[in-house]
């Protein structure tokens, strides 16, 4: 079916309250497994539809957050959503409670129960109002994201189609891109602080409400960390500074030399890695889709199947348009058992990666979209990560299809942006954990915290005036997931970490790194991060030897490659 022609209703609310009742009810009631059993695929089914309404609605939102009957709806999920989490909170306890937990282990897994206790810690009645404000404001700041209207060279773009300016090859256009990018965020600056500073103070409540300390443990138990601690996390982020910011450093010093600029240079000048531009798609919006279907459909009978029912089906909403929702996700719809992808091409490189990035995650969720229980579709977002950034490496042999006579300028900003990627989401991590163990902070020290950790993790960027919102440490407010989705950002930094293992994989044997990512994507969310890496038999990007290892495998490559003056 196509996405079209999925019908969208809105669920009828105490319907479904009063549906996860009853089956609460009976669970607890249960005299066999069998019936025990039965209970629970009843409750896959209704959840399996409240999602599916839920994310055709955020989807079509999100394609046009002016559409004022999806909007209507957003506000109706807004604060539908924490409301049902009540209800889902008492099925977890009665199937957390039930006699029968050792045959639900031996058929599903333990893993279910492993977060089941995490989601029981993550929420508490008393909650719902703060949930549904927090909604509300990030809704807020995505909507006045998605309604920028950048005055440049006298047209008026969208922050999005405002992007391929600020890579442009011409130094003094390139900077007046940045300027009119940054004086519409000087000139949101009091909306964009206050919806933060108020998410902030919102979201330290919610956790003192629940015997924390204030959000950080909160944060991670709603992220749904089950097999690493904030420690570990530390521990990554110290061995980043010490082997990845001296190697991502080096790359910055010889793209200075390659401009003719001094070291180091200003955010305008960091954004172009070559002389003459920036590696660009070699063809349009629909080429880039063909070149794809002819890459997926050369790599494997599973992913040629896959791609070609996103074509085929619609699952694809990726042009830049005024009103849509700024960035870009994927997403599944398990009533229709199929992934979305939604993105914002801007004729950039950007646009190659959506089609290879957002479809790492579609197509680990097609390879398990009939997987029970529906939470087993999808692992945890680190986990998740994995499959997209890698599948960016495998895309390698068929760059030339995508980028023509850019090919060499795109492997080599590929990979010398994973290697300096690394460091900002780390930053953005260690900003976060600031954030939210001194949430007092002013917005005025929030942004100087964040000029700090510049100096720590991009030492190569100089805070001069030429763009005031970047150098003034304002420049965090671009990042939506500081807002959305705290402290989700060294997902990606711990995934890059693990894609940078498979694309050293695939420069030895293609076909042996493929054998490994199969490996690690059939698995789906049945296992935790570290035990699916295990179970694939790659290295943990906690253990410090994998974080030296990739970056001495990529600072050889990088040296090794010839691109010239460019």
């Amino acid at each position: 079916m196509k996405f079209s022609e999925m019908q969208y209703t809105r669920p009828d609310a105490e319907a479904v309250k009063s549906g996860f009742k009853g089956l609460t009810e009976r669970l607890a009631a249960a005299k066999s497994y069998e019936e025990a059993r039965a209970v629970f695929m009843e409750k896959e089914e209704l959840e399996k539809n409240v999602m599916s309404m839920a994310e055709i609605s955020m989807i079509r939102h999100s394609i046009d957050t002016r559409d004022e009957f999806y909007d209507g709806e957003s506000n109706f999920w807004d604060s539908f959503g924490p409301e049902i989490q009540e209800y889902s909170q008492n099925w977890t306890m009665a199937l957390l409670k039930s006699a029968f937990r050792p045959e639900f282990e031996k058929e599903f897994g333990s893993l279910m129960f492993v977060n089941a206790e995490i989601a029981l810690k993550a929420f508490s009645p008393e909650m719902i109002p703060d949930m549904q404000r927090e909604n509300e404001l990030v809704n807020e700041y995505s909507k006045l994201i998605a309604s920028a209207q950048v005055p440049f060279e006298g047209g008026v773009y969208t922050l999005s189609q405002l992007s391929p300016f600020k890579t442009d090859a011409d130094d003094r256009r390139r900077l007046a891109a940045w300027q009119a990018e940054g004086e519409w965020y000087k000139e949101n600056q009091e909306k964009l602080d206050s919806i933060y500073d108020e998410l902030t103070h919102l979201r330290d409540a919610m956790g003192k409400k629940l015997g924390y300390e204030g959000y950080t443990t909160l944060g991670y138990y709603r992220m749904g960390r089950n097999c690493y601690t904030k420690d570990d996390v530390e521990k990554f982020r110290a061995a980043v500074q010490k082997y990845l910011v001296p190697v991502a450093d080096a790359v910055i010093r010889k793209q200075a030399k390659r401009l003719g600029k001094e070291y180091p240079l200003s955010f305008a000048d960091a954004a172009l890695e070559f002389r003459s531009g920036n590696p660009r798609p070699a063809g349009s919006p629909d080429e880039i889709l063909a070149q794809g279907r002819r890459f997926y459909d050369e790599l494997s009978p599973e992913t040629s199947e896959f791609f070609r029912h996103m074509l085929d089906d619609e699952m694809m909403d990726v042009l830049s348009t005024e009103g849509k929702q700024a960035g870009g996700y994927c997403t599944g719809i398990p009533l229709y058992e199929t992934p979305f992808i939604f993105a914002n091409f801007n004729g950039t490189q950007h646009d190659v990666e959506v089609v290879t990035h957002e479809a790492g995650h579609a197509f680990e969720y097609w390879l398990n979209r009939r997987r029970i229980p529906l939470e087993y579709a999808w692992p945890s977002m680190e986990a998740c990560e994995v499959h997209s950034m890698s599948m960016e490496f495998f895309a390698w042999p068929w760059a030339k299809g995508f980028f023509g006579k850019d090919e060499r300028k795109f492997l080599y900003s590929h990979l010398a942006g994973a290697i300096t990627f690394i460091p900002y989401g780390t930053m953005v991590d260690h900003f976060q954990h600031i954030v939210y163990e001194k949430p007092e902070l002013t917005p005025a020290e929030r942004h100087a915290e964040w000029k700090r950790l510049l100096g720590v993790y991009m030492p190569w960027l100089k805070l001069d005036g030429d763009i005031p919102f970047y150098s003034e440490g304002e420049g965090w407010q671009r990042q939506q997931h500081i807002y959305a989705s705290p402290f989700y950002y060294i997902d990606y930094c711990l995934a890059q970490t693990v894609a940078l293992e498979f694309w050293a994989m695939i420069q030895k044997d293609m076909k042996d790194a493929w054998q490994h990512y199969m490996a690690y994507t059939v698995q789906g969310g049945s296992r935790t991060f570290t035990e699916l890496l295990e179970n694939a038999h790659l290295t943990s990007p906690f253990d410090e030897e994998c974080l030296r290892g990739v970056c001495e495998a990529a600072s050889k490559w990088l040296d090794g490659f010839e691109i010239g003056a460019e």
